[in-house]
């Protein structure tokens, strides 16, 4: 039987698509995840409660910041890949809540990746960067390329995205465990999170609330549907680098859209108008976002297929459930 998968943030959006898609395939799996409350708990355990009955997955609640325990479950599961989800995320939070982020991010970071260091036979460490880390900057005419710097991020949340980055670099140049960062774009779906715009507004609609559009709507985004997401995931997983290879590739689906053309999309899918107020952009948010998928697609194929439509439909239903079952 080979080694199970470790999944870190597993009570997470993405996280918990990408256990069930390993499973799916006849992995083991290894979910571990804080539970905390950075937004309402009972969307978490209702997505844990998914997996209640599947073969081949295990819960841990562990703090990944906790060293010795995300090594404990490393080395008694012979663990030999690891997709790392787990963070603080959130650019808004950040302002008010800074140490959330050295401790999930940077220092949950370097457990994940000690724990990976020091375990036998260890093939492929792939990990959460973001979009965020290119900063407010044009959009233009093609899309972000990893190649081009990324020097100036504009929220603390980003900055500790790209530090994870440059500590993955150095450990893999050091220790040899092979890493792939996965620079994510606005990931949106069922199961998704509470507090990304698609989500909330949803909430807010539906409720005949009245919608804050910052950026006064001219914000652009590269939504990405999950089960997209999810093919680049583990696509990459699939096809490691060398021994000291690390790399950085964008997972995102090349289309941005306007802020206002999504919400139209939105009150289709919902079937109602919202009532909207026009907000100036908020700190730490930045002007657009555009994937340069080239690399992902030239390792493993990788193109998104979901349009937002259509995405923001499966949301909608799945949400409008969600509530009901409640």
């Amino acid at each position: 039987m080979t080694a199970p998968v470790l999944v870190t943030g597993v009570a997470g959006f993405i996280g918990h698509a990408t256990a069930h898609r390993l499973l799916d395939r006849g992995e083991q799996v290894i979910g571990i995840d804080i539970v905390n409350d950075y937004y309402d708990p009972a969307l978490k355990h209702a997505r844990l409660a998914t997996f209640e009955g599947r073969e081949g997955f295990r819960f841990e609640q562990v703090d990944i910041a906790d060293a010795d325990a995300v090594a404990a479950i490393v080395r008694d599961a012979r663990v030999t890949r690891v997709v790392h989800l787990a963070a603080q995320a959130g650019v808004r939070y950040s302002i008010e809540n800074p140490f959330a982020y050295e401790r999930s991010n940077l220092a949950g970071h370097l457990s994940v990746m000690e724990a990976c260091r020091h375990a036998p036979g260890f093939e492929h460490l792939v990990y959460a960067s973001s979009s965020s880390v290119y900063g407010d900057r044009l959009m233009g005419g093609q899309g972000f390329s990893e190649d081009e710097p990324a020097m100036e991020p504009v929220s603390l949340y980003a900055a500790t995205k790209r530090a994870c980055e440059l500590m993955s670099a150095a450990y893999t140049k050091l220790y040899g465990g092979p890493q792939t960062g996965l620079r994510f774009f606005t990931v949106y779906g069922p199961w998704g999170r509470p507090d990304m715009a698609y989500f909330s507004f949803t909430q807010k609609i539906l409720a005949g609330e009245t919608i804050e559009v910052f950026g006064e709507g001219k914000m652009a985004r590269d939504f990405t549907y999950i089960d997209d997401i999810v093919d680049g995931i583990l696509g990459a997983l699939d096809n490691p680098p060398a021994r000291h290879g690390h790399r950085i590739l964008n997972i995102g689906g090349s289309q941005p859209v306007g802020l206002m053309e999504m919400i139209t999309s939105l009150e289709s899918a919902i079937g109602r108008k919202a009532n909207m107020i026009m907000k100036p952009m908020q700190p730490g948010d930045v002007t657009a976002t555009y994937a340069d998928v080239s690399k992902l697609k030239a390792l493993c194929g990788f193109e998104a297929k979901t349009q937002l439509p259509e995405g923001l439909a499966r949301f909608a239903a799945w949400y409008k459930d969600y509530v009901g079952a409640r």
